[in-house]
């Protein structure tokens, strides 16, 4: 018979103080059990872009009319709302599953022993950036699927899989100062390819809102741009990211740096062409929604990657490993 923990009245008033420094007295995670927890927010993140694009390419954008309720009676979609209140309804309820996996990393990395303060710190940035895109998505619908309101919600997206994929990469590392495995000049490159993908993603958000995929049945309002232009625009930005990840991978091989940082920028390459062959193709066929969709998806995991690359040219070792042993003074009085 498995015994009841005693909880005495002041664990409880502890509990409620600081329900986190309470779990993290009585609990200790593995390593691994907090690398896949902040690996589940970063997942998260890439399915609520995919389940986002659904909404739109679907029509669905408008199926629950208003905010925070999906209507003024109901606060959940109803039979007669059909198909589009559904998929709406269903994106808003991932949304709440995304945040608890923003909260079950915050709370793994919080127990985690010796604590982590710098974890846990982007965790709560996740957090709050969860909460600032669910009020981002509410003034979207309350505005009509206006289209500067759109993009503001996947350009926020996107910083949210940025911290996600940061949080992740440093459960894997330790907290000593970074180690550069390469060069000043590679890792300016480097800048230079993040900065052009976030520029790529930028402006994919404008092709998003002057293009024909409004995201509802009805007239929506879609940026003011001509639509054909702002597409070559994209393209060339793409060629430019192609270019410069191609560039440091040679570079990378002319200097012998280590495999880490060659296998994901060889990595982002293929991601990239991929990427490529999607857009071109939905180009040429008149945006079909399936393909689409594969280009949001595709735009999230090549954003993963570009982070993944600047990501893997420092290396960081535990703070202990990096402490300087005893002499040999210290060693043998110690002995003695």
């Amino acid at each position: 018979m498995v015994g009841v923990p005693n909880v005495t009245r002041a664990d409880a008033k502890a509990a409620l103080r600081n329900p986190l420094a309470f779990i993290a007295g009585r609990w200790t995670p593995q390593p691994r059990t907090v690398q896949r927890a902040a690996l589940s927010a970063l997942l998260m993140s890439v399915i609520i872009v995919v389940t986002g694009g659904a909404v739109r390419l679907t029509g669905s954008g408008l199926g629950c009319p208003t905010w925070p309720k999906c209507t003024e009676d109901s606060l959940t979609a109803t039979s007669a709302m059909g198909f589009h209140g559904a998929i709406e309804f269903g994106n808003r309820m991932l949304a709440y599953v995304l945040s608890a996996a923003v909260g079950w990393a915050i709370i793994a990395a919080r127990s985690q022993k010796p604590h982590r303060r710098s974890l846990t710190r982007l965790g709560w940035v996740q957090f709050w950036i969860v909460m600032l895109n669910a009020v981002l998505g509410g003034i979207v619908v309350l505005v009509g699927l206006n289209p500067y309101t759109v993009a503001a919600h996947f350009v926020a997206t996107s910083a949210l899989i940025a911290v996600a994929t940061v949080m992740w990469q440093r459960t894997r590392e330790g907290d000593a100062a970074p180690r550069f495995l390469v060069g000043k000049a590679v890792r300016q490159l480097v800048w230079f390819l993040v900065v052009a993908a976030a520029l790529l993603i930028l402006v994919g958000t404008v092709v998003t809102g002057a293009g024909p995929h409004a995201g509802d049945s009805s007239e929506v309002e879609r940026m003011p741009v001509d639509w054909e232009t702002v597409s070559k625009l994209h393209a060339v930005l793409a060629w430019i990211v192609v270019t410069l990840t191609f560039a440091l991978w040679f570079v990378l091989k002319a200097v012998d740096a280590p495999k880490n940082p060659l296998n994901r920028t060889r990595e982002l390459f293929l991601i990239l062409l991929a990427q490529g062959v999607i857009g071109y193709v939905q180009y040429f066929t008149d945006l079909p929604e399936v393909l689409v969709g594969l280009h949001m998806l595709g735009s999230a995991v090549m954003w993963i990657w570009v982070l993944r690359v600047a990501l893997s040219l420092r290396e960081r070792a535990d703070a202990a490993a990096d402490l300087p042993g005893p002499t040999a003074e210290e060693a043998t009085l110690t002995k003695a």
